[in-house]
């Protein structure tokens, strides 16, 4: 891996303020996103490291913004938001650059990858349905969610290594990428159960817990008479992840070469968490599910070994 100052001189980073701010976002994403870190640090050619931790950290301080609250706040707190990174984004170098770290990288990202800046208003047009979440109706509902937030908040990093548009590549990408996110959002939900349930509102659709003779009153109560049905409404729930985690196993192959690692390691990373989440079951109302530190390092190593050798010159 790269240290971490000779990956902004790659990417071409060479103003002091500007290192300074990349250097702010990657202390944070370390202690959030620490497998996604990671695997952008191991994995990913290193002129695309500064570019993923900004994505990051842009993703996650919009989440936190709108996060929290009554919808009328949060939607208030997105549109204030929106109007800073617009701000940002529109403006010139220089002295009147945004003061913060944040809006200093994603500014400078936008820049040096100018198709960044659609993907960032798309991100924030879609979380205007986040902002106004408050539990889906049914499996509908789900997926226009996956649709206007999910699939926008991963392809702000996806973008960075997407293949170069011809005849059906680039659908064929975003299909991927979308059964990638549709998978990945369930096993969040459902690993976030009880945290979500203390909030009034979880990721699981109102009429699958009608089919199951449970409510989200019951989840936030931790109820332990409700525990067998919720082991086989998260099992149900794990299966759908599964078949969206197993549509998207041709992704690796619609990239270029040195990005197929990191796309490796991202979906084996998925399945290990569905995993830890299907293993948990009906005890998730006690606390959420976390993927396996070592078999996480393991995978990250396996693909690490991969990406050396697609980098190393060939004789």
């Amino acid at each position: 891996m790269p240290r971490w100052p000779a990956a902004l001189t790659e990417a071409g980073i060479t103003d002091p303020t500007l290192r300074r701010a990349y250097d702010a976002l990657r202390d944070q994403v370390r202690k959030y996103a620490l497998h996604q870190y990671l695997a952008a640090r191991l994995l990913l050619p290193p002129q695309l490291h500064a570019s993923v931790v900004a994505m990051v950290a842009f993703m996650h301080e919009t989440d936190e913004r709108i996060d929290a609250g009554e919808v009328g706040a949060r939607k208030e707190a997105l549109s204030s938001w929106h109007r800073e990174v617009r701000g940002a984004l529109d403006a010139v170098p220089g002295p009147g650059a945004p003061a913060s770290a944040l809006l200093r990288a994603l500014a400078d990202t936008s820049r040096r990858c100018p198709h960044t800046a659609g993907r960032v208003h798309a991100f924030l047009d879609g979380a205007l349905v986040e902002a106004e979440w408050t539990g889906f109706d049914g499996e509908a509902d789900y997926q226009a969610y996956i649709d206007s937030y999910s699939l926008p908040a991963l392809m702000l990093t996806m973008s960075l290594i997407a293949p170069a548009p011809k005849a059906g590549v680039d659908e064929s990408f975003l299909h991927g990428c979308r059964a990638l996110i549709e998978g990945w959002q369930r096993i969040d939900f459902l690993a976030d159960l009880a945290e979500d349930a203390e909030q009034g509102r979880i990721g699981i659709a109102r009429e699958e817990l009608d089919r199951y003779g449970l409510t989200v009153e019951d989840l936030r109560n931790k109820s332990q008479a409700c525990v067998p049905a919720l082991g086989r409404l998260v099992d149900a729930q794990a299966d759908l992840a599964e078949t969206a985690l197993t549509a998207c196993r041709g992704l690796p192959d619609l990239v270029d070469a040195p990005y197929r690692p990191f796309l490796k390691a991202l979906i084996s990373l998925q399945v290990l968490h569905l995993q830890a989440v299907r293993r948990k079951g009906g005890s998730l109302l006690r606390g959420g599910a976390r993927p396996s530190v070592p078999a996480a390092l393991r995978i990250l190593a396996q693909q690490y070994r991969a990406a050396r050798s697609v980098r190393r010159p060939s004789r």
